[in-house]
């Protein structure tokens, strides 16, 4: 018998074990705790920007995990090891590019955002459509 054939060569339905489940809860209840703490300690911020930019004082540990979740999503995470069976070694190249745009992006953009005292790329695009609206608007007026 085949224990580790895939399913659909077998017909056999591979299910969550015991140990499996154990892990899955106990996973959610670390995140859970992890909001139910940050809810409790930070129940007194009182406005929307201090809510999202943390105050400013945030640990750099859920920062970083916060961004790392953001940029690695589930497909990416499901689909990168099959990428890396069928094109082998050239996928390296791509993981090896991600690296320096991560370091670029955290080196130019992240303290511009930072001074800019903006939450996301779309804010700074909102604020330049504002600025660029009114030159056009003032050299319409002076045509």
């Amino acid at each position: 018998m085949e224990s580790d054939a895939y399913s659909f060569q077998t017909g056999v339905k591979h299910t969550f074990t015991t140990v499996d489940y154990v892990l899955f809860g106990s996973i959610l209840c670390v995140s859970a705790s992890i909001g139910l703490f940050y809810a409790i300690k930070d129940r007194n911020r009182q406005t929307t920007r201090e809510f999202l930019m943390a105050g400013g004082d945030m640990n750099p540990l859920p920062v970083s995990l916060s961004l790392l979740a953001s940029f690695m999503s589930a497909i990416t995470l499901l689909g990168d090891p099959a990428e890396m069976y069928i094109y082998t070694t050239m996928y390296f190249w791509i993981g090896l590019a991600y690296l320096f745009v991560a370091f670029g992006a955290a080196h130019v953009f992240i303290p511009i955002f930072y001074r800019l005292r903006v939450t996301s790329a779309y804010e700074v695009g909102v604020r330049t459509a504002n600025v660029t609206g009114a030159f056009r608007g003032m050299y319409s007026v002076s045509l």
